[in-house]
């Protein structure tokens, strides 16, 4: 075997120096007969195979030898026997992916080069740099050669093309001329698989590959349009509608206009950024409506269309993207014309299309919804049925997942329900319910696309009065619940909460179909579902789990541990690196459906098939365990009342002469009232407040009086939970008042004299607060105050430190008891005492931030304590805060029902009662407030004890004293007590003893009794009410506008 080896190495030498084939063969017949001579157990056997093929590989080269096949087989078989660590695996790997290469060169087989990439996957970690085979292996004709054919390749979204292109990125480390390339490449097989699947982590990682490919292209490298028009697309196009985020579609626009800049006219690419800015303005018209963007997209489409004339390849698209921007023109401003062209349009684009063409389905459905909007203008049937069947052919061409899908079973709702508005067939009014439930239900297409058509399934339900009204209502707050919690930041779960026309009623708009159904208790429930939303959802991941550690200790504690990991993923505020931003939010969503498969786990089990699910009836009833909830729904739909009994059924309490039209009016009016007031003499009559708390009395509190004496026999003084939702909040309910008078000369009765009222956000609402009023700790009481603020922040509060000194004084003995200020006064000494004392006194500036509320804050020494810090907390030891700052219960003008203000914070973290303030307070009338109220907290008779239910009682109590101290201040009735809600006793006592020494009457024509006035005024929507651990009654900031203008004050 040695002589023939040695000779086939000679023959093969001379093949190499002279190219004659007759010494190629020779060499062959040699390292043939010794591979003969040595059997597959010899340890040269390898070796043998090697030779022989190198030998017919170079032959192959030279195009003297043709088979190439059993030469690849060769190399396949030399590396079967060099096993991971052999020391001659890496010449195989090299020599099977030469050869697969070279057959690669000549036929362009893609399987070859595809092999070839895993081979230099494995081979080039085993070359250390420096070495022979390194050099040859990493040369232009070695992995060079492979990474640029498998970029030629196209794009391939299946698993195994993903992985490739996984691999061609890791061939091209950080440095390498062609990884910007390789990165995008990766990008496209995600965005792909994303548009089949609608995995929104494909889209996400594609997104974070292309930003790496643009920030390795800077200024002047003649592919960074190329990566900005792809990241721009990206974000816009896919990922702004499938998530709805506006930063995406604002960066989408930006970077659009970046990239259209760098190609300028005659620039080869500069028709697909005309085109894809045009897109991205369009979408944005649809979201904000400015009629520049919606002029300006199409103008950039007519000038991406003269460079894509007949015979383009790409015109079809142009087309449809100039037809769909004429159509949104047209549904915005009725021009007949921009239909008409858009239909032309679409028709063009669709004729274009073969008919496998992967976005056939695309042009299906845009032409059927232009036919559609046609139909609905000129009612010729050909058009409805020509759409029905476009959205059929879309369908027949989809998988059944496609997340496209959606849109054909939007469009095709929408051509049945056209049909139906004109030839009233009821079968078409199924149809389209059907195709409404399909669309809204699909689950492979992302939350605003279904949302929005989930809300125009309700609006048309109700419209035709279709059964499936509560089905349509009951998707949308699952689909916007589910879409608000996939935001991995508090800040963006309100944009997402914000983000939606119409969404704001949802909650009253159903529980008024629930009452029309005759469904109560699902009124209820609909309710509850819908409030509060932005607490609720991030209070699941606080829920207690001590019944579960009983059942399932395991599952508990993979629970628990979720939940801390879901808190700490969670960001606070947009970051401003919008990569690191994505990598958060995929982290976020993938933590959050392990917490979502643990929870159907847990509810799996024996009596936890609700765990964390919207609350029944039956557990809300709990809420009126210590007397009735009064539940006020103002729906576009109906006004009514349901009362939630103690035990039983809810009882409703029609409206029939009330609509929400009438709620705004008497709204305003007790606006204007009110401001009227403050500019009247004080001895002249307030006629007008007497009329409209009349008005409040008769058509609203009177029907609710009447069904709690006679159908619940509910006895006088008994305790009553008012629950006011949209323009309810804003009308002084409690304050209703017959003002009549007996023939005994006797008063009748108003409200307070009847009930001893107090409020709630929500049922769910009163009943934690019960459960955690439960757990009671031994105090500690920590006093914070910030009265020099750093530059810029604030002026100076000279009566902070006298402040702290008193509330010193006032505070037991008996309680731990520490003092912050001053220079310690800072943002993380001020978390740090929150989280380490149950009783906290805090004394600065108090910021509400009307546009972003999450950033409102209290100012310290050097960063601001903001709500979102605040919010981060869990301080389950927590008892009792007073909030001696200004705004500090102001709430959301946006997002009323969420309650988000300072105060509400506080409560979350886990602070059972909270004293805020709705506006500025004066030095010195806070300073009054502050020793009133500790004076009754801690009254000497009670021997030092701490009890945070006291709140109520002793604000009330502080009020009415700094009230008569200071008869010409106005800051007392700043502060509001916001407590568990066991702690309302005296409030409403105090009212109505003040009442009858001072009637309201009396008021408009008595100087001295003025400042009474302000405390009926104070009383509408500014009264110390309390409410339920984590949430805060819902106080309008413009009742507290008013309130702050009033001269009587």
């Amino acid at each position: 075997m040695t002589r023939h080896t040695d000779a086939g190495h000679t023959q093969f030498a001379k093949y190499m120096r002279s190219k004659t084939v007759s010494h190629l063969n020779a060499a062959v017949e040699h390292f043939q007969l010794v591979l003969d001579q040595c059997p597959a157990s010899h340890p040269d056997h390898a070796a043998a195979l090697t030779n022989l093929a190198w030998a017919r590989l170079e032959g192959y080269i030279r195009n003297h030898l043709q088979d190439i096949d059993a030469t690849i087989s060769l190399f396949r078989d030399a590396l079967s026997l060099r096993p991971q660590h052999h020391p001659d695996r890496p010449l195989s790997l090299y020599n099977l992916s030469e050869a697969l290469t070279w057959r690669h060169s000549k036929k362009s087989t893609a399987a070859d080069i595809r092999e070839s990439a895993q081979l230099y996957h494995e081979l080039l970690p085993l070359c250390p740099e420096g070495t022979y085979l390194r050099s040859i292996a990493s040369g232009k004709n070695g992995v060079d050669y492979v990474i640029a054919g498998c970029n030629k390749l196209p794009t391939d979204a299946s698993d195994e093309g993903i992985c490739l292109r996984q691999v061609v990125l890791e061939l091209c480390p950080v440095g390498h001329q062609r990884r910007p390339y390789a990165l995008s490449k990766l990008s496209d097989a995600l965005e792909s698989r994303f548009t089949q699947s609608g995995n929104i982590d494909d889209l996400d990682e594609s997104i974070q590959f292309l930003r790496e490919a643009v920030s390795l292209c800077p200024e002047g490298h003649t592919d960074r349009g190329d990566y900005l028009n792809n990241l721009a697309y990206s974000l816009g196009f896919y990922r702004f509608d499938h998530q709805g985020n506006p930063n995406d579609l604002d960066e989408a626009i930006s970077l659009h206009e970046e990239a259209l800049r760098l190609r300028p006219v005659g620039h080869e690419s500069r028709d697909f950024s005309l085109d894809n800015l045009g897109g991205a303005l369009v979408t944005r018209f649809n979201k904000r409506g400015a009629r520049d963007d919606i002029t300006r997209a199409i103008s950039l489409h007519r000038e991406a269309l003269t460079l894509r004339p007949p015979g383009h390849p790409t015109r079809d698209t142009t087309l449809n993207n100039l037809a769909t921007a004429l159509k949104t023109r047209y549904d915005k401003f009725d021009v007949s014309e921009d239909l008409n062209e858009a239909i032309n349009l679409y028709r063009e684009s669709l004729q274009l299309l073969g008919l496998v063409h992967p976005e056939r389905h695309i042009a299906l459905f845009s032409l059927s919804s232009a036919l559609c909007s046609r139909f609905t203008h000129t009612r010729k049937t050909e058009d409805v049925e020509e759409a029905i069947d476009l959205c059929q052919q879309s369908l027949e061409a989809l998988p059944s997942l496609h997340p496209d899908r959606c849109f054909s079973y939007m469009w095709l709702q929408e051509a049945y329900l056209s049909r139906y508005r004109v030839q009233l067939n009821p079968a078409d009014l199924l149809l389209a319910v059907e195709n409404f439930r399909l669309a809204s239900r699909h689950p492979t297409q992302g939350f605003p696309e279904r949302i929005v058509e989930a809300i125009d399934w309700v609006r048309q339900a109700e419209v035709y009065q279709h059964e499936s009204d509560l089905e349509a209502y009951q998707v949308c707050l699952e689909l916007f619940d589910n879409h608000v919690m996939t935001r991995s930041s508090i800040i963006s779960r309100r944009e997402a909460a914000t983000a939606f026309r119409r969404a704001q009623s949802l909650p009253v708009d159903a529980a008024s179909c629930a009452i029309r159904r005759g469904n109560l208790p699902r009124a209820v429930e609909l309710m509850e579902q819908g409030r509060g939303q932005q607490w609720s959802l991030v209070s699941r991941l606080r829920t207690p789990l001590k019944d579960l550690e009983c059942t399932s200790p395991e599952l508990a504690r993979k629970v628990s541990e979720l939940n801390k990991r879901l808190a700490g993923a969670q960001g606070s505020a947009g970051s401003t690196d919008r990569a690191a931003a994505d990598r958060a939010a995929t982290k976020y969503r993938g933590l959050m459906r392990q917490w979502e498969a643990a929870v159907n786990k847990i509810r799996n089990l024996k009596d936890f098939s609700r765990f964390l699910l919207p609350p029944a009836y039956e557990d809300l009833q709990a809420a009126a365990r210590h007397g009735p909830v009064i539940i006020f729904i103002a729906s576009q739909y109906l006004c009514g009342i349901i009362i939630v009994p103690t035990s039983g059924d809810p009882h409703h309490v029609p409206l029939s002469s009330i609509a929400l039209a009438d709620l705004t009016i008497l709204k305003d009016r007790f606006t204007r009232a009110i401001r009227h007031a403050s500019r009247m003499n004080p001895k002249e009559t307030r006629t007008d407040l007497i009329v409209l708390l009349r008005i409040v009395w008769e058509e609203i509190m009177l029907p609710i009086v009447n069904v709690l004496e006679n159908v619940l026999k509910l006895k006088r003084h008994s305790r009553i939970w008012l629950c006011p939702t949209a323009a309810f909040t804003s009308i002084p309910l409690y304050a209703a008042n017959p003002f009549l008078t007996k023939a005994d000369r006797s008063k009748e009765p108003c409200l307070e004299d009847l009930y001893i009222c107090s409020y709630t956000p929500t049922l769910s609402a009163l009943v934690r607060s019960r459960q955690m009023m439960k757990k009671r700790v031994n105090p500690s009481f920590v006093a914070i105050g910030q009265g020099q603020p750093g530059a810029g922040k604030g002026k100076a509060l000279l009566a902070v430190d006298s402040e702290l000194e008193l509330v010193h004084k006032l505070v037991p003995a008996t309680a731990s008891h520490n003092t912050i200020s001053g220079d310690a006064a800072t943002r993380a000494g001020a978390l740090k005492a929150l989280e380490e004392n149950t009783w906290v006194h805090l004394a600065c500036h108090g910021k509400q931030d009307p546009a972003q509320p999450y950033h409102s804050h209290f100012v310290m020494r050097d960063e601001h304590l903001t709500l979102l810090d605040i919010m981060e907390r869990d301080i389950p030891r927590a008892e009792f805060a007073f909030l001696s700052a200004c705004h500090t219960a102001v709430g959301d003008k946006e997002t009323p029902d969420e309650v988000v203000h300072l105060a509400a914070g506080l409560q979350f973290a886990g602070f059972k009662s909270v004293v805020g303030t709705l506006w500025e307070v004066d030095d010195s009338v806070a300073k009054h407030v502050v020793e009133a109220f500790y004076k009754y907290m801690f009254h000497p008779k009670e021997a030092g004890v701490m009890d945070c239910t006291k709140a109520a009682w002793a604000l009330n109590c502080a009020t009415h004293s700094v009230k008569t101290k200071c008869r010409s201040s106005r800051g007392w009735f700043s502060f509001i007590s916001v407590c568990s809600s066991a702690s309302y006793y005296c409030h409403l006592g105090y009212i109505q003893k003040l009442a009858n020494c001072y009637p309201l009457s009396s008021c408009f024509n008595n100087d001295s009794h003025n400042d009474m006035l302000v405390l009926y005024l104070s009383c509408f929507r500014i009264r110390f009410c309390v409410l339920s651990t984590r949430m805060i009654s819902l106080i309008p900031v413009y009742y507290s506008t008013c309130l702050k203008h009033t001269s009587t004050l």
